[in-house]
């Protein structure tokens, strides 16, 4: 246990950062949370709390190089219209507002497992306020199926979330073991989560107008018109025009066979982590992969990484490193451990709940870097499966946890961001935190509790 002198610095310094990571927007010091971030590990440093080499070796590098090369080459799918197509997804052939609510429970979920829930709520939330809108329906319950979807989703795979980044690379449990360990219940989780949606909203889906859904958003032109006045011009017109027609399709092919080597190289990706190959590296020689494709100057891709959560992230590994130096993490678990052991299933509850707790009140990702060991090693103590069990009903319980309050996930607040300030007025909607709450508890609890008893070592 350190000094109490530096216990009490090293809080000062976490509370810094929690209060930042909570409210960046704070009146007394409005800096935000990658500022903030900062901050805490600064007075980590300055209070003695940890030397600069501690600080330093506290960075998990790996973590931080999945996270970059996973944001290229989510920039270089956007490029390739990829979330483009799963809005169009959305609309295709909707048998009304409860289908719809179906379809975007699965593909939010399923998007998010793949490229992390806070990339699948950034490009689908407009789609869902224009489906809505056109609907003539209220988009409470969309918004609120894309962002829970989104967390319940994320939990299948270790790169859906940055909490399962950590397990994964603490744990060393493999891509493969993570997802046959977590996707049955994130399967059973999303649909229950649906039908949880279906039976709170289901006056308000019911009043649905009889408009069809537009497949698409794009104006569309008559082609048949446009033929009809290339015939009617003259001759020495029509040469260039067709020249120009030849021109566009060669144009278009191009396009699409860049758009197949993406693709493809995304799939390669996914299947490395299935072969078992550092995920780390794996990401990272992907997003190069595509910047070669890509043949052009990096420069206005790699612009668009979030070099602020990067930031944000280097700074909580030190502050998190730096609170979990003063004991206090250590001295918590020692209360709770004889009451959360996960070979039975008052054990199980136990910890669910506190993890549940501690997710909403500290934030996921410091959570599990702080838990995350001891709830490993006292598991550990029983068997190596029970071990593992305890990392997947970690990566569980953290991630559903995001669905309690509005402020519980990232993914929650870019959906409620967005759709407050959306481009287009008429489709701005304000999600509310009460509003979010009232279907978020219900939730969690009901998923969380059915998921865990479908999740094995």
């Amino acid at each position: 246990m350190a000094s109490t002198t530096l216990m009490i610095l090293g809080s000062v310094a976490f509370a810094f950062f929690w209060v930042l990571a909570v409210f960046p927007a704070i009146p007394l010091l409005p800096i935000g949370r990658t500022a903030g971030s900062l901050l805490g590990a600064l007075l980590m440093v300055v209070f003695g709390v940890l030397t600069a080499e501690e600080a330093y070796k506290s960075i998990d590098l790996q973590i931080l190089g999945l996270l970059f090369g996973t944001m290229v080459v989510v920039v270089y799918l956007e490029r390739a219209d990829t979330f483009k197509y799963l809005g169009k997804l959305l609309a295709w052939k909707t048998l009304g507002p409860k289908d719809l609510i179906f379809r975007i429970s699965m593909l939010s979920g399923f998007s998010s497992a793949l490229f992390t829930n806070d990339t699948a709520c950034v490009a689908l939330t407009e789609f869902v306020l224009k489906i809505a809108r056109q609907q003539n329906l209220s988009p409470h319950p969309f918004l609120l199926a894309l962002a829970s979807s989104a967390n319940i989703g994320s939990s299948a795979t270790p790169i859906g979330n940055p909490q399962n980044l950590v397990i994964a690379f603490q744990s060393g449990i493999s891509f493969t073991d993570f997802l046959l360990g977590i996707l049955p219940a994130a399967v059973l989780g999303l649909v229950i989560n649906t039908l949880l949606l279906l039976c709170m909203y289901w006056k308000s889906l019911s009043g649905s107008s009889n408009r069809e859904v537009a497949s698409t958003g794009e104006i569309t032109y008559d082609v048949g018109l446009e033929d009809a006045l290339v015939r009617g011009v003259a001759d020495e017109e029509a040469l260039p025009i067709s020249e120009a027609r030849r021109d566009n399709s060669k144009e278009n092919w191009k396009k699409m066979i860049w758009k197949a080597c993406v693709y493809l190289i995304v799939v390669g990706m996914l299947i490395s982590y299935l072969m078992g190959m550092n995920m780390s590296w794996t990401a990272i020689a992907a997003a190069l992969a595509l910047v070669v494709l890509d043949f052009k100057e990096a420069g206005p891709c790699l612009d668009k990484v979030s070099y602020a959560l990067l930031v944000f992230f280097c700074g909580m590994f030190i502050t998190v490193e730096g609170f979990d130096q003063t004991g206090i993490p250590n001295k918590f678990w020692s209360l709770m451990k004889p009451y959360a052991q996960v070979d039975t299933a008052s054990g199980v509850a136990v910890l669910a709940v506190v993890i549940l707790v501690l997710s909403n009140l500290v934030s996921n990702v410091p959570t599990v870097l702080l838990l995350g060991t001891r709830i490993a090693a006292s598991a550990g103590a029983i068997s190596t499966a029970e071990e593992k069990k305890a990392w997947l009903i970690l990566a569980w319980a953290s991630t559903v946890a995001g669905n309690l309050t509005l402020l519980g996930s990232a993914a929650n607040l870019i959906v409620c961001e967005q759709a407050h300030r959306c481009r287009s007025p008429h489709l701005q909607y304000n999600l509310s935190f009460w509003k979010h709450m009232v279907f978020g508890v219900p939730s969690t609890l009901i998923v969380t509790a059915i998921g865990l008893t479908l999740i094995r070592g």
